[in-house]
């Protein structure tokens, strides 16, 4: 009998850990789960049919900690600006810090207003709510995210996706799959620009940590921005968004490039501003933080 019931616990046991490693290990392990559902290869060919190098891409593809990243991507889908607490960037504490920075990088922020006729207030705003002042810069890979959203065309993934977000509500499957399926074009895109970046700076891009939404630096650009709009702020002859003089003198230029000039009156820059991001909250805190600053 105690053989018996030894027999069956050890059994017991052996069963679960098989079913621990059938349907835990994927989930918690990443880059397994993409070793064995091959998630990137119809990415892959994309790319490489669209003119990048074949074995440059399946080398970018083949580090184990390249994945497809549910967890990230979902928050596209369930991201309020509403929920946002944009009220703690204007706070005593949150402007004293702020004009230290201004006080710190006197030199890239005159420099970046003389230049490009953008106020060192506005850029100085931008960067407090966007990264804290460079602090705050982002735990999801840009590559990740940016692979995991394009590869949203297909629609295995986007279910893998769906199955992780349903339960938040305020989305149906229907709104989901159009948001999902116009996101992953526009992923793509970025992606295409990620990779021309990094390749043309020398950058492994495993290696670059952002936004959920693959955004990256200190400015918080998209690639594709990134290669139109970045400048080299400090002349050292790369253009580095993780530097201060670098995301001071991209700011500056993309602000420029929408329209600012100096002297701009509010509504001109709200219009502006909204090009950063198209949130009220988000431009109506920058008008308010640029503000204090100068006062």
């Amino acid at each position: 009998m105690f053989y018996f019931r030894t027999t069956f616990i050890k059994y017991i046991l052996f069963f679960n850990c098989l079913l621990i490693i059938k349907f835990i290990l994927p989930v918690q392990n990443p880059a397994f789960a993409e070793q064995m559902g091959g998630h990137f290869k119809s990415l892959q060919k994309r790319l490489i049919n669209d003119g990048f190098d074949k074995t440059g891409i399946k080398e970018l593809y083949s580090p184990p900690q390249v994945f497809f990243d549910t967890s990230s991507v979902s928050l596209f889908f369930v991201h309020r600006e509403d929920k946002l607490n944009y009220n703690q960037f204007a706070t005593i504490e949150s402007i004293k810090k702020a004009r230290k920075y201004m006080q710190e990088h006197e030199v890239e922020l005159a420099g970046a207003e003389r230049k490009y006729g953008v106020d060192k207030e506005m850029i100085t705003a931008i960067i407090l709510v966007e990264t804290k002042l460079g602090t705050v810069l982002g735990k999801s890979s840009t590559f990740n995210t940016l692979s995991t959203t394009a590869s949203l065309s297909e629609p295995f993934l986007r279910e893998r996706v769906w199955e992780k977000i349903k339960s938040f509500g305020g989305l149906t499957k229907k709104d989901f799959e159009k948001k999902a399926i116009i996101k992953s074009e526009w992923a793509y895109r970025e992606l295409k620009a990620f990779i021309q970046y990094t390749t043309g700076e020398k950058i492994n891009p495993v290696e670059v940590y952002g936004s959920y939404a693959g955004a990256m630096g200190i400015a918080q650009f998209m690639p594709s921005n990134i290669l139109l709009l970045a400048r080299d702020g400090n002349q050292d002859g790369r253009i580095d968004l993780f530097n201060h003089a670098d995301a001071i003198a991209s700011i500056a230029n993309y602000l420029k490039h929408y329209g600012w000039h100096p002297g701009i009156d509010d509504k001109k820059a709200y219009n502006v501003l909204y090009h950063y991001n198209h949130s009220s909250y988000y431009v109506n805190t920058l008008l308010l933080i640029a503000e204090r600053l100068k006062g």
